[in-house]
C-alpha cells in the first residue's frame, strides 16, 4: 500500500477521542465507523471508558498493541500536538484531523505548521485539517466527524471539495447519485487535491469526477493527474471559485491561499479537457448525465416537447448555451407528419402535444424518429414531470422505452427543479435514464457532453522543449524577438527629431502611422496618430506628439484595413506561461473577449481557439470584408505559443496589440514586453 492508501482504503482504524456523547465529533466518528459495514478492526482511544459501542476502548493509541493505518483525531487543537506525537510514536500510518488547526504550538510556532512538520518527518499523509474527513465507498470505510451520512447509494463518482458545506450537501441530494469517494480536503496539510484526484483516477470504479476548487495547491501534481484522467478516459468537472476579485479574496481569507489567476485556470482546463461549470446545479446535471453509460456524442439535440412555449425556451437557450438543434431530415420529418396532430410543425425540436390522443405512442415515435436521425446524438423528452399526468409517470414510461430502443444518449430534460416530482423523476432513473432538472443547467450539461466527444478526438498535446539560448538576448528590440519566431511584424524605423521622423516615412513609404516612445499604453494619450499620407501631415504629427510626449517616436507602415486582435502572454505563478487570445486594438478591455490556453499550440488547436471568440464571424468576413487568411492566422498564433514557451523567467507579460488580420497576410503593429519586478 503506498501512502494515500493507508488512509482512503486503511485496514484499521483508531478514533483518538472517540466519545459516547450524542453528537460530538468523537461519538459521530466511531457510530459510522461501526454501522457502515467496514470490515477492518475499530479502536476507540478515550481513557474515561473501558468500552464504547460494544468495542474495547483503549486510555492512549500507544496501548493498542499494534500500528494502526489510520488514525482519527477527533480532539480540539489544544491537545492536538500531544495526540500526533502518540499517534506517530505508535506508528499510526496516515492520519484524519477535523480540528481548525489555527494556534500555536508548544514551541511557539503555528500549530499548523508544527502538525504538518511531525507528519512530514514520519512520512504519513493528513486527511484535513478543518475539514469534514472522507467516505470511500468501496470500502465502506466512513471517517467524517459532524453529521451521519445518509443511506449512500454507492458508484462511479468521486467528488473532491474545498468545502465542507458542500461536501455534506452533495452526500445529501435527493437524486441518489452513486458515489465511490468523496473527500473534503479541507487545509491540505500535507495531502492535496491533486493526490486525492490521482487516487481517485487509480481507483477501478471511477467514471466521473467532480471538483470544488479554490485553488490547487500542487499545480505540477494537479496537471499529472488530470493527464491520467484523460489517459482513462474519465470526465473531470470542475467549479472553480475565485474568478472575480472579491471572489479571490473571499478566498484567500477562507483558506488562505491564493486563488491565482483565473486565465490560467481557463487554459488548464481547456488544455486536459475539464469539463468548468458555473453553478452546483449545473454540476449535479453534469455528473448525473456524465455518469450514465451512454456518453459518446456525434450530433446535436433532438429534443420532444409537449410545450408550444417551453420548445420556445429551450431553442432560445440552446443558442445561449451553444447547443445546436439540428434540422431533421426528410424521413424524419415524415415520420413525425405521420405521427402528429395536424397544424403540429414536424421539425426539431418537436411540440408533439395536440389533442392528447395516444399521447405515450406518440412520444415514443417521436423520440425514436429522432434517434434515427443521422444528425442527431442526443435526445431528450423535455417536460416538467409534475404529478398531474394520467396515466401515472406516462412520460417516464415514454422514456423508458424509447431509450431501450436506441444506443444513443437519451435523458429527460425538466424545465423547472421546483416542480419535478421525486417518485416519477426516481422511476426513470432507476431505469437508466438521467433527469436532468433545468432548462439551463440541463442543456449546458448537454453542452459538456458534446465537448466530452469533441475532446477525445483531439491528440495529446506535445511539450514543446527548448533551451534559454532559443531566446534572442541583449539589445534586440521587442519587435526583432517577433521576427525571430517568424510572427510579421510593421516596418518600423525611430526618430529622434522631425527631420528623422519625415526620412522615416520617406523610405518606408506612405500611408504611415507615428507612435510616441516609452509610453506602455499609447491610445490612452492620444500617443498614436494615423493615416499620414505625406510629409507635412508628418512633421506636425511629430511636432504634436514631441511637445507632449517626449522627442522620441516610432514610425511604421500602416497595416490593414483588418481584423484587430490581440496576443498576449502572462506567467501566471502557479502554471506558468498562458497565452491569451482576444479583440484586439481599443476594444481589448471593453469587450473582454478572450481565450486562454496553455502552450504550445499546433496549429489546429489555434484554429480551434480562434473559432471560440465571440468575434470569430468578423474573421470570416462581416458586412461584405473579404475573410481572413485563417491558416496564416493560426501558424502565428502557434509561434507565439512558442515564443511564451521560451520566454526567460524573468519575463512576466507580453502583449502584441493589435495585430492586423487581413485576407493575405497577418501583421503585429506593436509589442510590449514587461519583466517581472
Amino acid at each position: 500500500m503506498d501512502q494515500l492508501d493507508h488512509m482512503l482504503k486503511a485496514r484499521s482504524v483508531a478514533v483518538v477521542g472517540a466519545s459516547a456523547r450524542p453528537g460530538s465529533v468523537g461519538e459521530v466518528t466511531l457510530r459510522q465507523l461501526v454501522t457502515s459495514g467496514f470490515e477492518g478492526p475499530v479502536y476507540p482511544v478515550n481513557p474515561g471508558h473501558q468500552s464504547l459501542m460494544g468495542l474495547l476502548a483503549h486510555p492512549n493509541i500507544g496501548d493498542i498493541g499494534e500500528p494502526v493505518d489510520l488514525a482519527v483525531l477527533a480532539v480540539a487543537n489544544t491537545r492536538l500536538e500531544e495526540e500526533t506525537e502518540k499517534a506517530l510514536r505508535a506508528g499510526a500510518r496516515s492520519l484524519a484531523i477535523f480540528a481548525s488547526c489555527h494556534g500555536q504550538a508548544r514551541d511557539g510556532a503555528p500549530l499548523r505548521e508544527r502538525i504538518t512538520s511531525l507528519a512530514g518527518a514520519a512520512g504519513v499523509r493528513i486527511c484535513g485539517g478543518n475539514g469534514m474527513g472522507f467516505l470511500n465507498l468501496d470500502e465502506r470505510l466512513w471517517v467524517c466527524g459532524f453529521f451521519q451520512p445518509p443511506d449512500i447509494v454507492p458508484g462511479g463518482t468521486t467528488f473532491l471539495s474545498h468545502s465542507g458545506s458542500l461536501f455534506s450537501a452533495m452526500l445529501h441530494n435527493r437524486r441518489r447519485i452513486g458515489f465511490n469517494l468523496v473527500v473534503s480536503t479541507g487545509l491540505e496539510l500535507n495531502t492535496t487535491m491533486a493526490d486525492y484526484l490521482s487516487g481517485a483516477i487509480g481507483l477501478e470504479t471511477t467514471r466521473v469526477v467532480a471538483l470544488f476548487m479554490e485553488t490547487v495547491r500542487d499545480p505540477s501534481g494537479f496537471l499529472t493527474a488530470l493527464e491520467e484522467a484523460r489517459e482513462r478516459s474519465i470526465p473531470v468537472i470542475a467549479l472553480k471559485v475565485g474568478a472575480t476579485r472579491r471572489g479571490r479574496e473571499a478566498v484567500a481569507t477562507h483558506s488562505e491561499a491564493i486563488a491565482g489567476d483565473d486565465a490560467a485556470y481557463e487554459a488548464v482546463f481547456d488544455r486536459h479537457s475539464v469539463h468548468r461549470v458555473e453553478t452546483m446545479d449545473e454540476m449535479i446535471d453534469t455528473i448525473e448525465l456524465m455518469s450514465s453509460p451512454r456518453t459518446v456524442v456525434r450530433g446535436g439535440l433532438g429534443a420532444v416537447h409537449d410545450s408550444g412555449g417551453e420548445r420556445a425556451l429551450l431553442i432560445d437557450t440552446a443558442e445561449r448555451t451553444g447547443v445546436p438543434l439540428p434540422t431533421i431530415t426528410e424521413a424524419t420529418a415524415s415520420r413525425f407528419a405521420g405521427l402528429l396532430d395536424p397544424g403540429l410543425e414536424p421539425a426539431n425540436p418537436v411540440d408533439a402535444w395536440g389533442t392528447g390522443h395516444e399521447a405515450e405512442k406518440v412520444f415514443i415515435g417521436c423520440l425514436e424518429a429522432l434517434a434515427a436521425d443521422p444528425g442527431i446524438g442526443v435526445v431528450a423528452l423535455s417536460v416538467d414531470l409534475t404529478r398531474e399526468e394520467e396515466p401515472a409517470n406516462a412520460y417516464g414510461l415514454a422514456a423508458l422505452e424509447a431509450a431501450a430502443r436506441t444506443d444513443k444518449p437519451l435523458l429527460v430534460l425538466a424545465n423547472l427543479s421546483a416542480t419535478v416530482d421525486p417518485v416519477q423523476a426516481a422511476v426513470i432513473r432507476e431505469g437508466g435514464v438521467p433527469v436532468l432538472e433545468g432548462t439551463e443547467t440541463g442543456l449546458r450539461a448537454i453542452r459538456h457532453l458534446m465537448d466530452r466527444a469533441e475532446w477525445l478526438d483531439r491528440p495529446s498535446p506535445q511539450p514543446r522543449i527548448t533551451s534559454p539560448s532559443d531566446w534572442p538576448r541583449g539589445e534586440h528590440r521587442a519587435e526583432e524577438i517577433l521576427v525571430g519566431y517568424g510572427i510579421p511584424v510593421a516596418r518600423s524605423r525611430e526618430a529622434g527629431n522631425r527631420g528623422e521622423a519625415i526620412e522615416a516615412a520617406n523610405s518606408l513609404g506612405y500611408p504611415v502611422v507615428m507612435k510616441t516612445v516609452g509610453v506602455d499604453h499609447k491610445m490612452e494619450v492620444a500617443g498614436v496618430i494615423l493615416d499620414l499620407v505625406d510629409e507635412e501631415q508628418v512633421a506636425r504629427a511629430y511636432d504634436d506628439l514631441s511637445s507632449r510626449l517626449g522627442a522620441k517616436v516610432m514610425v511604421s507602415e500602416q497595416i490593414g484595413p483588418g481584423v484587430e486582435l490581440a496576443l498576449g502572454m502572462i506567467r501566471d505563478p502557479q502554471f506558468g506561461p498562458v497565452v491569451l487570445i482576444s479583440a484586439g486594438g481599443t476594444l481589448i478591455e471593453l469587450l473582454r473577449d478572450s481565450v486562454a490556453l496553455l502552450p504550445p499550440l499546433d496549429q489546429a488547436g489555434a484554429r480551434r481557439a480562434l473559432d471560440r471568440l465571440a468575434m470569430a464571424p468578423m474573421l470570416g468576413g462581416h458586412r461584405g470584408a473579404p475573410p481572413v487568411d485563417m491558416a496564416c492566422l493560426a501558424a502565428i498564433v502557434a509561434r507565439f505559443s512558442e515564443l511564451a514557451i521560451d520566454a526567460p523567467a524573468d519575463i512576466a507579460s507580453i502583449d502584441v496589440n493589435p495585430l492586423i488580420a487581413t485576407a493575405d497576410s497577418t501583421s503585429a503593429v506593436d509589442v510590449l514586453i514587461k519583466t517581472a519586478p
